[in-house]
């Protein structure tokens, strides 16, 4: 049999009613579980700071007398610890310059790290290099100087992208960037 269309619609409508006030009182009615205890994964162990190596990368590089001048550079660089840590992870390009910061002891201002970088030739598909000290930071927009003082190299014919690898093995202490930098611990 078939009812009447305002019939049927009315009758729908109960029949939702009813099975929505049913639920609210299975929801109102179910008991409440207890929290649940925080889980651990692994063994919790005390963070550790150690000293790394750090990896700036940049579209490209230009050395001109006692001027680097990385072009395009990352918003951020690339650190790493060796064995037996194994850890990596990145910190901003923004707070790794305030290592140079002349207000602490430990300041790479006092104590200029150690440099190589390394750039593409793209015709050739090789690499030039040079070593050298890296003091004075100045970064606008995606343009990072450095004053440096060239040790051995030079970067003539580098076209390409550019690595920039900062020895700070001179400077066994925790940075202030390793605080603010996100980690990735390996294996030991």
């Amino acid at each position: 049999m078939t009812l009447p269309h305002p019939i049927a619609a009315l009758l729908a409508a109960s029949a939702l009613l009813g099975l929505t006030s049913a639920a609210g009182a299975q929801t109102a009615a179910a008991p409440q579980s207890p929290p649940l205890p925080a889980r651990t994964v692994g063994k919790p162990q005390q963070p550790q700071i150690v000293p790394s190596m750090i990896v700036l990368n940049a579209r490209g590089a230009k050395l001109a007398g006692q001027k680097l001048v990385l072009e395009g550079i990352a918003p951020n660089a690339i650190v790493f610890a060796d064995r037996p840590i194994r850890s990596a992870g990145h910190a901003l390009t923004v707070h790794l310059l305030e290592e140079w910061s002349a207000s602490s002891a430990d300041s790479f201002a006092k104590d200029p790290p150690n440099a190589t970088v390394s750039v593409l030739n793209k015709a050739k598909g090789e690499v030039v290099d040079a070593v050298m000290v890296l003091k004075s930071p100045k970064l606008e927009g995606d343009r990072l100087t450095f004053d440096v003082e060239v040790i051995e190299g030079n970067l003539a014919g580098g076209d390409g992208a550019v690595s920039v690898f900062l020895d700070i093995i001179n400077l066994p202490v925790a940075r202030r960037t390793s605080h603010r930098a996100a980690w990735y611990a390996g294996a030991q």
